[in-house]
């Protein structure tokens, strides 16, 4: 499950930030999930708590807050941008899985819904970011 690695980056980055800043005890972390990544999110932040248990500086158990940020895509073609969440509807159960594993996959499986072209690109929405800690220092 590719929902451990990405938690493990995430613990790993905060706890190196939170070293930078002298931070003594994580309360706060915000991370921004792109729809397009797809994450089960029990499960990734299942894997975040489990992660950060017993780290130097600590994080609070509920410290991981979690938001989801709407996936735009935007045609090279006719200019034309729309929403990941319009078109994922109209995909079966596997287009949906292999997006979910491999987001670039998008680009097989999505058209401009205005103009057809294949042509697109992701200005919002994907990845995983963290976006920001807060603690005691």
């Amino acid at each position: 499950m590719h929902e451990w690695a990405l938690a493990e980056s995430i613990v790993m980055a905060t706890l190196e930030e939170a070293r930078k800043e002298k931070i003594k005890s994580i309360t706060q972390v915000i991370v921004y999930i792109g729809e397009l990544q797809q994450i089960e999110k029990e499960i990734f932040l299942f894997a975040l708590r489990e992660l950060s248990k017993s780290q130097k500086p600590p994080i609070k158990k509920d410290a991981f807050i979690l938001k989801t940020e709407k996936s735009i895509l935007l045609c090279k073609n006719c200019g034309e941008n729309w929403k990941y969440s319009d078109m994922k509807k109209k995909l079966n159960e596997t287009e949906s899985e292999s997006i979910h594993f491999i987001p670039e996959v998008v680009f097989v499986h999505t058209r401009c819904p205005k103009c057809g072209s294949p042509d697109f690109e992701i200005t919002k929405g994907r990845g995983v970011v963290l976006s920001s800690i807060k603690g005691v220092q």
